[in-house]
């Protein structure tokens, strides 16, 4: 997620700190090189142009000039600068007093429209809400079909208004049906076009006057980047909208749309699509992406995923093994096993900060495969081997590679690997890792 303009932005950085004392110089040169990595993501000349601004005017004040870590100061204000230009606060949803709430869900043609009704359904499924799904797209009936088998398929409450061809009829007659079965959230699909249209509009005008939404949501492409900002604009001008879900987030390397939605449209980003999955829905934390485009990691996100796929009971015994040094075959295997259940690991790994015994962690490419794999090659291995590495000579090897499938180099690698990963968590066992399960929150 926004990949080319985290490196580019961090270089920047690093380069910054390289320098004892600021001078407008060096400040000249730094933010001309942001500039520039803004716009070669695609974000709105505009908005890049007053984000530097906003940061020259700051950083040549006196409390920067005169302090004795100025490059620190610097570094503090293009974080606060890019927390502010990502919408600053989250931005969270809003829900009626009195229960259905409706969220109408609008976009163009091929944004994701309707996996992100579903996705934003789960979502709402898994924090306390009853939602019902319903589509109003009446023109394409493969729309319709996608829904009711992603709600079958992941058990979301579903309406069928079939033979209803009206578009408002069917949103009022799917939010007495919410009414009436104790649903306390409707969430509206609509039709979608190749590009905005008055006829579109129009529609979408009536049903927001028949079924009065708490939230107007647009569902956008984050990889066609000022395409999107411009049809957000347009939405907007024409509907109200109330927040932006962007798709895609986890293709999109430049990061355009993410840096300039806010500023174009006053509209904040409220979720963010991050894999084809269901379950591949976030809340859209401005601190946080921050965090992750400066290489200063995302932690919290991180002790949030743990907190839903890692056993309060095992986590703290594989602490205690940690400190230990008994961290064993038998336990990588866990822990891997624990990681895939958080999510694409390419995204568990770059919520990691880039820095210090972690620097490139955030970098690593990794292949699903490999770790079904490695699953198999421990799986080979007798109950003593994996408990005692060491005595894991040639001959022991070339047995696991013909138990296991695999060739012995990569036996060798995985080896290597455990290694490292011991003396890795030895590392992160003095510091990370006790405030991260110091601020992990296990349910019950």
């Amino acid at each position: 997620m926004l990949e080319s303009l985290s490196n580019k932005l961090q270089k920047v950085l690093r380069d910054l700190r390289g320098q004892g004392r600021v001078s407008e110089r060096h400040l000249e040169e730094t933010t001309r090189e942001i500039r520039n990595a803004l716009l070669d993501a695609d974000v709105h000349h505009k908005v890049a142009k007053d984000f530097v601004g906003r940061i020259q005017q700051r950083s040549l004040g006196q409390e920067v000039m005169d302090s004795l870590t100025p490059t620190q100061q610097v570094v503090k204000i293009v974080r606060d600068e890019l927390v502010e230009l990502l919408g600053g606060n989250q931005a969270e949803l809003q829900f009626d007093k009195q229960p259905p709430t409706v969220f109408l869900m609008v976009g163009l043609q091929g944004s994701g429209k309707t996996t992100t009704s579903a996705k934003l359904s789960y979502w709402l499924s898994k924090n306390n809400h009853t939602p019902l799904l319903l589509s109003v797209d009446v023109y394409r009936p493969a729309a319709v079909e996608q829904l009711r088998v992603l709600c079958a398929d992941n058990s979301l409450g579903y309406f069928d208004a079939a033979g209803n061809a009206d578009p408002v009829g069917r949103s009022e007659q799917g939010l007495r049906h919410a009414r009436n079965g104790g649903y306390d959230v409707v969430v509206i699909d609509t039709a979608g076009r190749l590009h905005i249209d008055d006829e579109m509009m129009v529609e979408l005008e009536r049903i927001r006057k028949a079924v009065p939404p708490a939230e107007i949501l647009l569902v956008a492409d984050a990889m066609t980047g000022q395409d999107a900002v411009r049809s957000a604009k347009e939405f907007h001008e024409r509907l109200g909208l109330t927040g932006v879900i962007l798709t895609k987030m986890d293709g999109d390397a430049r990061g355009g749309a993410a840096l300039s939605i806010k500023s174009v449209t006053g509209q904040a980003i409220k979720f963010v699509g991050t894999g084809e999955k269901v379950d591949a829905l976030e809340p859209f934390h401005p601190d946080r992406v921050a965090g992750r485009i400066l290489g200063m990691g995302d932690v919290l996100s991180l002790i949030e995923k743990a907190e839903q796929a890692v056993d309060e009971e095992k986590a703290l015994e594989l602490a205690e093994k940690i400190q230990k040094d008994e961290f064993t075959l038998d336990d990588f295997r866990d822990q891997l096993r624990q990681l895939r259940k958080m999510g694409p690991l390419d995204q568990i790994l770059g919520m990691f900060p880039n820095m210090g015994p972690l620097r490139g962690l955030n970098k690593v490419r990794v292949d699903e495969k490999e770790l079904i794999h490695i699953e198999a090659i421990i799986d080979s291995m007798t109950p003593q081997e994996r408990s005692h590495h060491h005595i894991l000579n040639g001959s022991r090897r070339k047995r696991i590679a013909r138990g296991s499938g695999r060739p012995v180099h990569e036996i060798n690698r995985l080896l290597k690997q455990y290694v490292e990963a011991r003396k890795m968590m030895k590392s992160l066992s003095r510091g990370i890792m006790p405030r991260m399960m110091r601020g992990m929150r296990f349910p019950g």
